[in-house]
């Protein structure tokens, strides 16, 4: 009997999860925290706690991991080189340290606006091949004609070891710049996703599985991992998109919205027929629009280690993540006797880092570039928790509230607070970690609200439940103000809100949720069996899928009595082909797209099993009957990856 191995190494948790083969159920399952800054620690955790009778017939290892959102969102990316080709130039603000703007391009028809300047590129190549990693490039319309990109490629290959990575390869949306930013970041992550990628496949065969390895894309397709190598920037949002997948699978429904509450933030988003929605801008991460396909969701600071805080008789929730004051003194007993003594801090003075609650520990990474006031508050933080109090007796003065907040941004030192998961434990929602250290913590926070700790916990459980609610109701209802849906949650009216579509619900103690999430919204809720790993199922769960555009374009000349095409161009990924009819276009397309699918698949390791490719075509014409002035054939190439795994 086979078996397939899905893990998913997400902002909080690493998930493992192992299905069997011939009828896709969940035989065992793993939960371990992730761990920072080597992933590798948590994921030999979770697959530690597995079965390894199971393991011995894995046969496909499906991943998921926010590495590459992490790098992207921490800045700690390799420095990369971009060569932007055309009319096209570099923002001004923009924080791209190495690059440059060279003459050449093409028209919308394929056809070279300008000679590229080789030399320039030469001289920028020779002048800091020593000081990046790798080098992007992005020319205006190499969506129409990738010459000037491939012949960058080509110098760069000849001059330098190092990878180069073009626009055209990640994306046919129109925007040089746009693409010329997808391709920069995916060159940043290169040489990480690499390390990633070689540390799993290296634990994988340690523990002597033979198994294709793959990985979840953020579009919520699966690819080969040696061909996700290729384009690290498409992992962006795997997390999403494995939550969205996973849980369609587990509530055995294609057509659902999702709500994953995870960690730090909770997404929402909707699958359709089987296949996640996507953004048709592309992804946006750390500030940066991208080109890359990812799926649509709408995502709340707010997760079960979202700090929980007060100031001014408020109880605000995140957006920071801490770790759980139960989970803190699970891992550290002192923290019970910091939390029983209390801290001595004022009302007054009282902030998102200057809290009752919250304490601090290094995280074990090495400082660059402090400043004195960081270099003496990192001083004075060790590897056991400590208060806000603890510092301030040290020199008689609390600690700046900007250099912590420095210190946390730079991940240097981690804060230990007040959490939703504390919340949970304190109603009896939940009962994972250690009780007495969530009970002590909403004690001191009711003290400053004049509150009891149960009236402390279900205000937070109300917040989170009504984020949930307005995140939901904000994604269906696409272009409506939040403030007016909050409006509709918050009154009391004849009326609400109706929902159409079940909605699953995946993350930790997600369960505590779901009758009061019922009060605010009418609509079917499912709590699947195995929620708690939904992401580690979604790694498994998507389909090995590939889309490819072609896009054909009758140039005409008018006569005295019709309109004749003077020349049909086909422009398609990596080129572009002149033929002497429209008829013959389509039948070159026809062939042309779904060759390039099937030599997608075998390059992806996804050519086992049956894969299916269909077509649509859109055209646009002039007159009823006539020759379209362009059509578009969009072809989309699925397969099963448990179907081409099991033959």
């Amino acid at each position: 009997m086979k078996f397939s191995l899905g893990i998913d190494a997400g902002g909080t948790y690493t998930d493992a999860v192992i299905l069997r083969d011939s009828d896709g159920e969940v035989v065992d399952s793993m939960k371990a925290r992730t761990t920072y800054p080597d992933l590798l620690v948590g994921i030999q955790n979770a697959l530690d706690g597995l079965d390894v009778s199971y393991l011995e017939d894995v046969s496909i290892v499906s991943v998921s991991t926010t590495l590459a959102t992490n790098t992207i969102l921490e800045k700690t990316g390799y420095p990369v080189g971009l060569i932007l080709v055309g009319n096209t130039e570099m923002p001004t603000n923009s924080s791209i340290r190495y690059s440059i703007s060279v003459s050449g391009g093409h028209s919308i028809g394929g056809n070279e606006v300008e000679p590229l300047d080789i030399e320039a590129v030469e001289d920028f190549v020779m002048a800091f091949k020593d000081k990046v990693s790798a080098f992007a490039v992005s020319s205006f319309f190499s969506v129409r004609n990738p010459e000037h990109e491939l012949r960058v490629k080509e110098l760069i290959g000849k001059r330098t070891n190092l990878p180069v990575v073009c626009g055209h390869e990640l994306s046919q949306s129109l925007g040089a710049y746009d693409r010329g930013v997808t391709a920069f970041l995916n060159a940043q992550l290169i040489p990480i996703a690499n390390q990633f990628t070689n540390t799993v496949i290296s634990e994988i065969k340690r523990r002597g599985i033979n198994a294709k390895m793959m990985m979840l894309k953020c579009d919520g397709s699966i690819v080969g991992m040696h061909e996700a190598l290729k384009h690290p920037i498409e992992s962006i949002f795997t997390g999403p998109a494995a939550s969205l997948l996973g849980a369609s699978y587990l509530a055995r429904n294609k057509n659902c919205a999702v709500i994953d509450v995870g960690g730090t933030s909770t997404d929402v988003a909707m699958v359709i027929n089987g296949l996640p929605q996507l953004s048709q801008s592309g992804a946006v991460v750390g500030g940066w629009q991208t080109k890359v396909k990812a799926i649509r969701m709408e995502t709340a600071a707010m997760g079960g280690d979202s700090h929980v805080w007060v100031r001014n008789h408020m109880i605000y929730t995140g957006p920071r993540r801490v770790i759980p004051l139960c989970v803190a003194a699970s891992m550290y007993p002192k923290v019970i006797e910091k939390l029983r003594n209390g801290q001595h801090i004022l009302s007054t003075q009282l902030g998102e880092n200057l809290q009752p609650t919250k304490m601090f520990i290094k995280t074990g990474q090495e400082p660059i570039q402090l400043t004195v006031h960081e270099k003496e508050l990192l001083d004075r933080i060790g590897d056991e928790p400590i208060t806000i109090s603890e510092i301030y007796w040290e020199d008689r003065k609390f600690p700046s509230p900007m250099a912590l907040d420095s210190l946390i941004q730079k991940r240097l030192i981690q804060a230990i607070g007040f959490t939703p998961t504390d919340a949970l434990h304190v109603l009896g929602d939940h009962a994972e970690w250690n009780k007495e250290a969530s009970v002590l913590g909403a004690t001191l926070l009711g003290k400053f609200m004049d509150m009891d700790k149960l009236d402390v916990c279900t205000q937070v459980k109300k917040d989170v439940t009504m984020s949930m609610a307005q995140n939901l109701l904000s994604y269906l209802f696409k272009g409506v103000e939040p403030a007016e849906i909050r409006k509709v949650l918050d009154g009391s009216f004849y009326g609400g809100f109706n929902v159409d579509i079940p909605v699953v619900l995946l993350g930790g103690p997600v369960s505590a949720y779901v009758n009061d999430l019922g009060e605010l919204i009418d609509a079917e809720i499912i709590l699947p069996d195995h929620a708690k790993v939904g992401n580690a199922v979604g790694a498994l769960a998507g389909k090995g899928v590939k889309r490819i555009e072609i896009l054909i374009r009758s140039s005409f000349g008018e006569s005295k009595y019709n309109l004749r095409p003077t020349s049909i161009s086909i422009f398609y990924p990596g080129g572009k082909e002149e033929v002497s009819s429209h008829a013959e276009a389509l039948e070159y397309s026809q062939e042309l797209g779904n060759r390039l699918i099937l030599e997608y698949m075998l390059d992806a390791e996804l050519d086992g099993g049956d894969i299916r490719i269909d077509v649509s075509r859109k055209d646009i014409t002039v007159n009823e009957g006539g020759i379209p002035i362009e059509t578009r054939l969009i072809f989309l190439g699925t397969v099963d990856i448990r179907k081409v795994q099991a033959q």
